[in-house]
């Protein structure tokens, strides 16, 4: 069993419209870490994970999400699954808590311009 307190997660601005607050399980398959988004990410472009599922609830707030072109719309309560390779942006005033199999590395996360 691992668990991490509040005062053990990392906060870092993925740009200037989205702060990830990472809790560091240190485990190879799985992460988990809260979003707060504020605008567009990325900002330009679109963002694609080449081995990572993202699993993403919408804790507080509204925006969409648009993946290969479709555009989502999303509110306080609902569930994505994102899925590797698939190409996306984020939009809105939202706080995800997002979950990656295996953990997220920004190894494996491009942006595509």
């Amino acid at each position: 069993m691992k668990m991490l307190k509040s005062k053990q997660s990392r906060r870092f601005e993925n740009s200037k419209t989205c702060v990830a607050i990472e809790y560091p399980l240190h485990d190879k398959d799985i992460n988990g870490t809260i979003i707060e988004l504020s605008g567009r990410y990325p900002e330009k472009g679109l963002a694609v994970n080449l081995e990572c599922k993202e699993l993403a609830y919408v804790v507080k707030g509204e925006g969409i999400l648009v993946v290969k072109g479709k555009k989502y719309s999303l509110e306080e309560g609902d569930v994505v699954l994102i899925e590797p390779n698939e190409k996306y942006f984020w939009q809105g005033n939202m706080m995800l808590f997002m979950v990656c199999t295996p953990a997220w590395s920004p190894k494996q996360h491009k942006i595509i311009m």
